[in-house]
């Protein structure tokens, strides 16, 4: 049965949100339901991207200092949620596009800022200076310069929205990885446990290389961590996760963190979260639904499972 479910499988791969994305189902052929799946992608990233100078998102930015912008209900929906977030002031911070374009650290202008000049961009990062209307569906950003960018968070809602149009159309089982954020949907048909393995990249190695694997339930997996872009200068090397708190690569002993949650955009969120901490936090799988474990990585190799 197992085996025979197995064979009935269809997958598709594509650029999409700067990045490399494969969709997999399991126990159906039907090519409709991945273009479908592409199609609701690309009608996202229209909206999202601030890599084009034209989106629901880059009409906020534009208007910067000047007057609200009214958007769709999912983008306004995401755009609350990345904001209060934000506000929490755990690391997450949807407004740092100004602080991480002086860095930008992975281009070949990469390069450390002044003191002076990194000050100047942290006063753009505020959330508290972003107004919302629930009613009107507007966005304000209330200072000349800020940016909005939910890069850091977007494609986790993407993958929630993939799985409910899988669940409309009944999916049994599949694999929705949109570069590297991964989305377990039903149980695994693979193994009679129903359960998923699951690779953790390790930091020191190129993309793909695994340092450990995990065996979970339906879920959702994400990494942050600090070797995916580096700069080297003077000796000294510079990562390009950004503290919100001080305008520099956070410090830290983490080289990365695995998330595994029941929502991707909750995965997003809380690699974040347990990123900047640094270490597990007591009582983190407690505080809300859907937190499920991680893996930590440090810097010296060390591996420390959460209910992993």
């Amino acid at each position: 049965m197992i085996e025979d479910f197995t064979k009935k499988q269809i997958s598709k791969s594509g650029r999409g949100l700067g990045t490399i994305i494969t969709l997999q189902l399991f126990g159906s052929t039907d090519e409709y339901i991945l273009d479908e799946s592409f199609a609701l992608i690309a009608g996202y990233e229209d909206r999202l991207t601030v890599n084009r100078d034209k989106s629901e998102v880059m009409d906020i930015n534009h208007a910067a200092g000047k007057n609200p912008v009214q958007v769709s209900s999912s983008t306004y929906k995401l755009i609350k949620l990345a904001v209060e977030k934000s506000r929490e002031n755990f690391g997450f911070n949807a407004l740092i596009g100004p602080v991480v374009k002086l860095w930008h650290i992975g281009f070949k202008d990469a390069h450390v800022p002044t003191d002076e000049a990194i000050k100047e961009k942290m006063a753009l990062t505020h959330p508290e200076d972003v107004i919302l209307d629930d009613v009107n569906q507007t966005v304000f950003l209330t200072k000349p310069g800020m940016e909005l960018d939910l890069g850091g968070i977007a494609k986790g809602y993407i993958a929630d929205r993939i799985r409910d149009l899988w669940h409309a159309y009944d999916v049994r089982a599949g694999i929705i990885n949109l570069g590297g954020n991964v989305l377990f949907v039903g149980p695994s048909p693979r193994r009679e446990s129903g359960k998923w393995v699951l690779g953790v990249q390790d930091p020191k190695l190129k993309r793909g290389e695994n340092l450990t694997t995990a065996t979970v339930s339906e879920c959702s997996a994400v990494t942050s961590g600090t070797y995916e872009r580096v700069l080297k200068i003077n000796g000294k090397q510079y990562h390009h996760i950004i503290d919100p708190k001080t305008g520099y690569p956070v410090k830290t002993n983490v080289a990365g963190v695995t998330l595994f949650t029941r929502d991707s955009v909750q995965a997003e969120i809380e690699c974040k979260r347990l990123f900047f901490a640094g270490k597990p936090i007591e009582g983190w799988q407690d505080d809300e639904a859907g937190r499920y474990g991680a893996i930590f990585v440090y810097n010296n190799d060390q591996i420390e499972r959460v209910n992993v």
